[in-house]
């Protein structure tokens, strides 16, 4: 077998092995980007979390509002390519690579996911296990079941947790 075929099995592993922890790598397109951070509100010097931060457009797109942004992200190539696409921004940004599932989550004035239906119930659990203070989740397309948006605009909807 030659190196291209060999680089494309293990490329496709690692887009791949990622759906039994998670969902899988879809980019957040632009239009959404803006209206999550709009609707999160987040001023500079705050901290953004975005749980499977991908190819880090929504921590870029952070960091050039001054947002001090951590991305937790599964598939190492997505985290290898977010590092060094974000290294202009890299005094406040951080990608972990990780299951956000498994790791610690960092105190956060926001959260940002593009998350499936299906996972939503056990990201409710652990926005409500962080009732430390006030935090905002803005979710792309898919909603908590059981509890109501604050707002919502172009498929992003915004919740609060710890009021």
């Amino acid at each position: 077998m030659s190196w291209p075929y060999i680089l494309l099995v293990v490329v496709l592993l690692f887009f791949t092995f990622v759906l039994l922890f998670g969902p899988p790598y879809l980019p957040t397109m632009s239009k959404q980007v803006e209206v999550a951070l709009d609707l999160l509100d987040l001023k500079p010097g705050q901290t953004l979390l975005e749980l499977g931060s991908g190819d880090g457009r929504v921590l870029r797109a952070g960091a050039k509002r001054g947002l001090y942004v951590v991305g937790i992200e599964l598939n190492p190539l997505l985290v290898i390519f977010s590092r060094i696409w974000l290294i202009k921004y890299r005094r406040n940004t951080k990608v972990i690579w990780g299951s956000y599932w498994s790791v610690s989550w960092p105190q956060c004035d926001g959260v940002f996911t593009f998350m499936m239906d299906r996972y939503m119930p056990k990201l409710d659990k652990r926005m409500n296990q962080l009732n430390n203070r006030s935090i905002k989740l803005a979710s792309y397309a898919f909603k908590i079941p059981g509890k109501k948006p604050l707002q919502q605009k172009a498929g992003v909807l915004l919740y609060e947790y710890g009021k």
